[in-house]
């Protein structure tokens, strides 16, 4: 395609609302992707810390692996 000016360009030959109006639909449901998917993995992290936690033994300087005295 051609445009004779940058304004030209801008009013996309009077087609601009749906053109425009379509990228930024698109980059708003991007942002809320990339917000859904950090919002995701902070709270899969969470409960990964959680499970590592539970699994630990219940007492403090009490390891796993050691023996009983």
């Amino acid at each position: 395609m051609h445009w004779e000016s940058w304004a030209a360009f801008w009013h996309m030959g009077g087609r601009a609302g749906y053109v425009w109006g379509s990228y930024g639909a698109l980059a708003l449901l991007v942002l809320a992707e990339c917000a859904s998917l950090a919002r995701r993995r902070r709270r899969a992290l969470r409960r990964l810390a959680a499970l590592d936690r539970a699994s630990r033994p219940a007492a403090r300087g009490q390891r796993r692996d050691a023996e009983p005295a």
